[in-house]
Order: structure tokens, then sequence, then C-alpha cells
């Protein structure tokens, strides 16, 4: 993985009014490309190991309705802790992998999402990659001085006193007029 994290301040603008905002060092892109390098990682095993048609975002919602049976796209984004929308746009891609899909549900109003038997064959890799990543996220914990999780709870302390909208919007309203 090459992850390039700090921004050449040099190659940057100043932050004058009509530069571009983009081209200013950055806080958030470097754990966006942090991320992002992390997935493509996972994503890299996956090929590597010939597990077809799998990206890391899909992982949680195979192995939940591997290990629960068929469920609704809201059930299953409930159980997630997402919205509907975006379970709605994971499902389909899901589908078109051949890794889902919908059966009738209790009524005729209902469909429920099921895995494909391609799915139910690589669902035991998925779940022994998911193990192991947590493994490897440990590991890497070990080796920092601030743990991520710790960063995590941290952050989310700091959201739940302000949330993330609101500090945006006091920046927002700082500015000038244009």
């Amino acid at each position: 993985m090459t992850l390039v994290i700090t921004p050449d301040p040099s190659r940057h603008g100043t932050g004058t009014p009509g530069s571009d905002p983009t081209e200013q060092a950055s806080v958030w892109q470097p754990l966006r490309h942090l991320l992002t390098a992390l997935d493509d990682d996972i994503a890299r095993l996956y090929r590597e190991r010939d597990i077809a048609g799998v990206r890391p975002r899909f992982v949680m919602p195979l192995i939940r309705l591997g290990r629960r049976g068929a469920m609704t796209i809201q059930e299953l984004a409930a159980c997630l802790e997402v919205t509907h929308s975006a379970m709605s746009q994971t499902v389909s891609a899901l589908r078109r992998e051949g890794l889902v899909r919908s059966v009738a549900g209790s009524d005729a109003r209902t469909r429920q999402v099921t895995l494909t038997k391609q799915a139910r064959a690589v669902l035991p890799f998925l779940e022994a990659e998911w193990r192991a990543t947590e493994q490897a996220v440990q590991e890497l914990e070990s080796e920092i001085p601030y743990a991520l999780s710790q960063v995590v709870r941290d952050l989310e302390a700091a959201l739940a006193r302000r949330s993330f909208r609101d500090r945006i919007a006091q920046h927002l309203d700082a500015l000038p007029e244009p």
C-alpha cells in the first residue's frame, strides 16, 4: 500500500479569497485516502483469492444475511445502522454481482433479500477475512501511540457535544459574503 498523507505545502495556494480550496493542504483528505487505501488492500486480497464480485462494503450485509437469513432492505438497513437508500443501493450492487436475490416476503407487498448459492460459497472466507481484518486493526493499534478506536471514541464524544454539521455551519456563517 502506497499512501502519501502529508501534502507538499509548496504546491498549495495561500488560502486567499478566490483561490481554489481543493488545492489547499487538507486535514480531511488524508483520512479519506487512508480509508480508501485500506479498502483497496482488502479488495486486492479478494482478487488474489479469486473471490469474484465482492467489494469490502458488501461483506457486512452478506455476513448478516448469512447469519440471520432473509430480510427486507429496511430490516437489513436497520440492523446495519445505515439508511434505507444506502442499503437499497448496496443490495442493487449485490444483485448485479449475483450475490443476492429478492424473494416474496410474508405478504404480497414485501420482498426479502436472500443470499445466492454463489454468496453462500464465499461466506466462510468472508467471515474469516472479517476476523483477520479485525486482528490486523488491533495489531496496527498496538504499533501506534494513540489507538484508532480511541480516536473514534474521542471524536464521537466531541461530535456529541457539537455536531459536525453545526461546526461546518459556524465556519460558513463566519465567512464574508461573496
